[in-house]
């Protein structure tokens, strides 16, 4: 359990709070525990353990803690939840008036407010053994992703009635404090600045002012400086496009375009049955293939498992040649189904990237985008496809007059639901403008000279941003510094004689230094890809991104739809349903 938690967020750092908390706690006694989680705390374990791993520390058993439960009153409960009220209330009514365990540990994953903390001591102080907050209120969702695991927070932050946007940003700010503390890190904050988008710079100063706060006095008691890392915040408003362009790169196409849910992929054996897969950091097929287009991903598949098979050893030390077996007999469904969903959008596809990239695949430029739609519009495909290549048009001119989106609307049918539209001007992106208004589209790199294939000739902008970030080539009036860092970096890991802390074990252990990326409004797959791309190229720097979530093509329209319409109103648009 302990060499678990070392790597329960899959990137390469220890858990020292977890670890130094929660297991020696654990060890203290040898009475047998109960296991207390709220959702949060649920995924996060389940992302990073098993019941024998629990077992071996002597927990027997995990229960909710929202659900009801019979007492045991000879065992003590482990609590491990975030410092919300819902989760204090539950707490306290395992308690009063009838206590349900001989004793209580209560472990927060973030700070406990005072009012929060002096309310379960009022009323469970001689139960509780230890109560304590680890730094540990985000979540781990690949190597180089993290996720605050809140959906939601895209109608709180952008719906224009939000009653409680103040509050979120104000919790996510928490979250990314508790992320750099993970890691061990001080980065200089930077955001994205944009006059019709200012909820990056209200997220940056929350940050950088909850930051300083955390980093006030170290063990020590001196004050912590700033370390190796850059963090550059910035909204979902300011790469439209790459979240509704449709991708033939595995892992985002499959998300896009295949039912999978909660990373899991159904398919039905050979004999009829219907078996199950996790599309995870333990799929080691999965983590290789993932990021390769889907023409690569046949090819490969036969030379990886050929010599895995010659090198007579487990390969990454997670899997065995007798069970790779096992892990080969699903790729084939996934596969061709994959293929199947590609065929399908194939020149709707070729239309977008002419759209988004604003050439077609010789090259040349399109000076008239409504030629390049029309046949997206005339074709029978799905609504769903409809809007995501109208939205593709509008974005390309940064708007269109009133009198034209009426008769796209009018050509897609959804006239009752233009919000798949219109609302993206909540995001402050461009939808509607005067003939005569004129906006200057952002310089994006040179990438003429990159291989690409037809279909993927799309960069998203976050991986310019990355790049230039890493080179220290960003421009201050764009980006300004909420808070600096060390004058010396430039993603080469070089550190400032000015640095006046003195470097932990972790610091020495890792030659580069850390670019995070946060996007307030949900990360798209692709733009995942990038930070793992920009990380292999530069070897020096690692690149992190996260977000409040993980966002599909769908998801995201349906989000935006919601913005000015109650759940009871929202017309939900599957793909796989009008495919």
């Amino acid at each position: 359990f302990l060499d678990v938690f070392m790597f329960i967020m899959v990137f390469s750092v220890s858990f020292a709070g977890i670890k130094e908390t929660i297991i020696t706690d654990c060890r203290k006694s040898e009475v047998w525990k109960i296991l207390i989680l709220d959702p949060f705390t649920t995924k996060l374990l389940s992302s990073c353990c098993k019941m024998s791993d629990l077992m071996s520390e002597k927990i027997t058993i995990v229960e909710d803690l929202y659900k009801s439960r019979e007492p045991v009153l000879e065992m003590k409960a482990i609590y491990f939840m975030s410092p919300t009220s819902k989760c204090v209330d539950a707490f306290i009514a395992d308690f009063k008036p009838k206590p349900k365990y001989k004793a209580a540990y209560v472990y927060f994953t973030d700070y406990c407010p005072d009012e929060l903390f002096n309310k379960m001591k009022l009323y469970c102080a001689k139960y509780i053994r230890v109560c304590k907050e680890i730094n540990m209120s985000f979540m781990p969702q690949e190597a180089q992703v993290f996720t605050c695991d809140n959906p939601g927070a895209f109608k709180s932050i952008y719906s224009p009635n939000s009653p409680d946007k103040k509050a979120t940003m104000d919790t996510l700010a928490d979250q990314l404090v508790t992320l750099c503390a993970t890691l061990d890190e001080y980065p200089g904050v930077r955001y994205k600045k944009d006059s019709n988008m200012e909820n990056a710079k209200i997220l940056a100063e929350l940050v950088d002012a909850k930051l300083a706060k955390h980093y006030e006095m170290d063990d020590s008691g001196k004050k912590k400086g700033k370390t190796q890392a850059q963090l550059l915040i910035v909204e979902r408003g300011f790469d439209p496009v790459s979240p509704i362009l449709h991708e033939l790169t595995y892992q985002a196409m499959a998300y896009d375009l295949i039912d999978v849910q909660n990373d899991t992929y159904k398919y039905k054996s050979k004999d009829g049955s219907e078996k199950q897969a996790q599309l995870n950091e333990d799929d080691m097929l999965w983590v290789k293939l993932r990021h390769k287009h889907i023409a690569e991903v046949s090819e490969q598949i036969p030379k990886m498992v050929k010599e895995i098979s010659a090198s007579k050893k487990q390969p990454d030390g997670k899997i065995t040649i007798s069970n790779l077996a096992q892990m080969m007999k699903k790729m084939p469904s996934f596969r061709k189904q994959c293929v199947r969903a590609a065929k399908h959008v194939y020149h709707v596809l070729l239309r977008e990237h002419d759209l988004a990239v604003g050439s077609d695949v010789e090259g040349v430029k399109v000076k008239d985008p409504m030629r390049t739609l029309l046949p997206v519009l005339l074709h029978p495909y799905s609504t769903y496809d409809k809007i995501r290549a109208v939205l593709l048009y509008i974005f390309s001119l940064n708007g269109t007059t009133d009198e034209n989106l009426s008769k796209l609307i009018q050509h897609v049918k959804i006239e009752d639901d233009r919000e798949f539209i219109l609302n993206w001007k909540e995001l402050g992106v461009p939808i509607i403008t005067s003939p005569s208004f004129f906006s200057r589209k952002p310089t994006r790199r040179d990438r003429s000279q990159e291989q690409t294939y037809n279909l993927s000739r799309w960069t998203p902008v976050i991986k310019d941003v990355m790049e230039d970030a890493v080179e220290n080539k960003l421009d201050t009036r764009e980006w300004p510094h909420q808070s600096e860092c060390p004058a010396a970096w430039n993603g080469s890991g070089a550190v400032s004689a000015r640095q006046k802390h003195k470097p932990s074990a972790q610091d020495e252990r890792r030659s580069g230094s850390r670019l995070i990326i946060f996007v307030i409004g949900g990360i798209s797959y692709s733009e995942m890809r990038c930070a793992y791309e920009v990380t292999q190229a530069v070897k020096s720097c690692e690149v992190i991104i996260g977000s409040s979530h993980i966002l599909t093509p769908t998801s995201l329209l349906n989000d935006i739809k919601a913005l000015s319409k109650g759940p009871m109103e929202t017309f939900t648009i599957d793909e796989r349903s009008n495919a």
